[in-house]
């Protein structure tokens, strides 16, 4: 019997690469080659084949029984950016919000069940992780998660729901029909606000960037600390900024808005 065509295309080779790749972390800034094999799941022969490979093209070096990545690595992000024109249009704007608000401004995308941080103005660290371009962060537990799962398809919530939604803090929502709850909300209102769910003390309010065709993209979010302001306060006034720099991004992206508000639709 003919195999799964999508399985006849799979190159692990590149998944095995690629996971080396990832396992260099904060964690993980120097690791040797037992470390990765244990981070990845792989031989160790594997891993000094492919560590090998990814030396003789540039992207890590060894230093003794130690292994790092080298700059080449950012060029795979760059090439992001460069091909993504919604990054070089969302930029003005990201750096208005943040000087209207004084607070960190930031535009994700999904992948998977993360919300990855394609843009960012940063003002303080707020998150107890070094926060840039590339970092994930669960999307079920986010501002940003939840403005594009909010409109993502049925099957994609349903998978993110399926991986488990654990506490992260006590603050959490973890109730299945309470999640799905929350998105329908999201909807309704066309922004969230997320209050210590992701770490204690972080405040965010995201609304959804749409491109021509109405299809939500990324999520424009604004970040704070319970410290610095509430929610009652980025609700009457973050949010109407936020909203008017979404829409913003939304009609240089090439989208027209309809009469009725963005939650809408």
């Amino acid at each position: 019997m003919a195999s799964d065509p999508d399985e006849r295309d799979f190159i692990q080779s590149i998944e095995r690469g690629f996971a080396v790749l990832l396992a260099f972390d904060e964690d993980r800034i120097n690791p040797n080659l037992a470390e990765l094999a244990a981070a990845t799941g792989l031989s160790r022969p594997a891993v000094r084949r492919i560590l090998l490979t990814l030396q003789r093209l540039g992207y890590v070096r060894n230093e003794g029984s130690r292994w790092s990545l080298t700059p080449r690595v950012l060029s795979i992000g760059q090439h992001y950016s460069a091909s993504h024109a919604m990054i070089e249009i969302a930029q003005p704007h990201l750096l208005e919000l943040s000087a209207k608000t004084g607070e960190s401004a930031s535009l994700a995308a999904l992948d998977g069940r993360d919300a990855v941080y394609v843009a960012r103005v940063p003002v303080r660290r707020i998150m107890s992780i070094n926060v840039s371009i590339g970092t994930r962060i669960p999307a079920y537990a986010t501002s940003m998660g939840r403005v594009l799962l909010a409109w993502a398809p049925d099957v994609l919530v349903d998978e993110v729901i399926a991986g488990g939604l654990p506490a992260l803090t006590k603050h959490t929502i973890t109730g299945v029909e309470a999640f799905r709850g929350v998105l329908r909300q999201v909807r309704s209102d066309g922004w969230s606000i997320v209050a210590e769910e992701l770490e204690i003390g972080l405040l965010s309010v995201s609304a959804p960037v749409r491109d021509r065709s109405g299809e939500v993209v990324a999520a424009l979010a604004s970040s704070t600390s319970v410290g610095r302001s509430s929610v009652e306060a980025i609700r009457s006034d973050v949010v109407p900024l936020l909203l008017d720099a979404a829409a913003r991004i939304s009609a240089d992206l090439g989208h027209k808005s309809s009469a009725r508000r963005e939650g809408f639709y």
